[in-house]
């Protein structure tokens, strides 16, 4: 089991080739052409343009379980600076029509790399169900899953008896972090938009100032956590951009709020939305007659939580690639992942782990996890323009992880 060196040899210049050439959310297209060809040639049955960009390929073997793989293909709008030979001086047009840099920062090459690997192996490999290989677009902004599944994904391929994949990160290649229950934290990105009554600067009574509103508005946001979330539970609630008026003397209209909130459990990612409904609502009827507020969700997925009997299921398989002591438990992501989309759709378990991509000799003499995560921190950590994994031992061991995790479920229970 395992890729050859020849099949290594390809994979390690697939992988420069598209972390040179990264795409942006739902623009990934030649990424989408390099996975659908690569099917082909190896017999799948291959669907393309799911969800606009999405590739999926489908290798049926008789009865048996159906087992979907998932890799993501989006890259972001960041300048690289890793100094890379293969480094990326890509630039497009982004959604707001800007010109951007593009960079594979987030490691996304590594996951569609590693597929194309596992896809290669299993194809090679004695088994008996149905595969299902998933190249999904349009992660980075949580919309790629759901558009894939409105698109009638299940209605084309065959739905999953469990659902499988992993994200790269800044641990040693070689470990592989696995946590049982809630592992990558839920994501809703909304947009506020407060609107006043504009004039000019020297007559504040004749507006309803919506910078006054924002402001109040964002201090108010600070307590929703601290106030009305319980100890024991998790949430993070960011404003990360504030933008209103163009001029020094005069009171705009309106105000925009850009939020973020991150949660593990459905009942908290309730009352936190609830939360700052409630408190936009208020902030704009407090400011005057005619102020109202608009709050729009620009992006949102569920919490990645991974089913606990699916993860005893899979982990001896992940342990028989890297070894045991060598699968984690890298505790709770605040980071989130739109692959549990995949998963409620069909009705199936997810397993979803971190893999290593970091160069071992970093973590040289340490064993302690702690450590590890200590070191780990220390590194250029995915989004950031430094950001790339060592290409070897993370590929070998991506695709092995994959093809192990998916024999496993090929196999009677353990």
């Amino acid at each position: 089991m395992g890729a050859d060196a020849s099949l290594t040899k390809r994979l390690e210049d697939v992988y420069r080739d598209l972390h040179a050439h990264p795409e942006l959310s739902f623009a990934e297209k030649r990424t989408a052409g390099v996975a659908a060809a690569w099917l082909r040639t190896l017999g799948y049955e291959v669907e393309t343009g799911v969800a606009v960009t999405g590739v999926v390929g489908v290798l049926r073997r008789g009865p048996g379980p159906v087992v979907l793989l998932r890799a993501d293909m989006d890259a972001l709008p960041v300048e690289e600076s890793t100094g890379l030979s293969y480094a990326s001086d890509r630039r497009a047009r982004g959604p707001d029509g800007d010109d951007v840099p593009v960079m594979h920062a987030c490691g996304h090459d590594m996951h569609v790399t590693c597929l194309m690997g596992a896809a290669a192996v299993l194809a090679a490999t004695s088994w008996t169900g149905t595969l299902v290989v998933l190249f999904q677009p349009a992660e980075e902004v949580a919309r790629g899953a759901t558009a894939m599944v409105a698109s009638g994904l299940y209605e084309r391929v065959p739905t999953p008896d469990v659902v499988l994949g992993q994200h790269v990160a800044p641990l040693p290649a070689g470990v592989v972090g696995l946590r049982s229950g809630p592992a990558f934290a839920a994501t809703d990105s909304l947009r506020v938009t407060l609107i006043g009554r504009g004039g000019h600067g020297s007559r504040p009574e004749a507006t309803i100032d919506p910078v006054v509103m924002a402001a109040a508005t964002v201090m108010r946001l600070q307590t929703v956590v601290s106030r009305e979330i319980a100890a024991p539970d998790t949430a993070v609630l960011t404003v990360g951009a504030v933008a209103a008026g163009t001029t020094a003397n005069v009171i705009p209209e309106r105000a925009e709020l850009l939020l973020n909130v991150r949660t593990y459990d459905p009942a908290v990612r309730a009352t936190v939305l609830g939360a700052i409904a409630r408190i936009v609502a208020s902030e704009a009827a407090a400011s005057g007659e005619g102020a109202h507020a608009v709050v729009e969700t620009i992006e949102s997925a569920p919490a990645v939580v991974n089913d606990p009997a699916a993860v005893e299921r899979t982990l001896p398989a992940l342990e028989s690639v890297v070894g045991p002591g060598h699968v984690i438990d890298p505790g709770v992501v605040t980071g989130s992942e739109d692959v549990g989309v995949l998963a409620e759709a069909a009705g199936a378990p997810c397993v979803y782990w971190l893999l290593g991509g970091a160069d071992p000799a970093t973590f040289a003499g340490s064993s302690d996890p702690d450590d590890v995560r200590r070191r780990a921190a220390s590194l250029p950590s995915n989004h950031s323009p430094a950001y790339a994994p060592t290409i070897q031992p993370t590929l070998t061991t991506g695709v092995d992880c994959l093809v192990a995790a998916a024999l496993a479920w090929w196999e009677p229970l353990r």
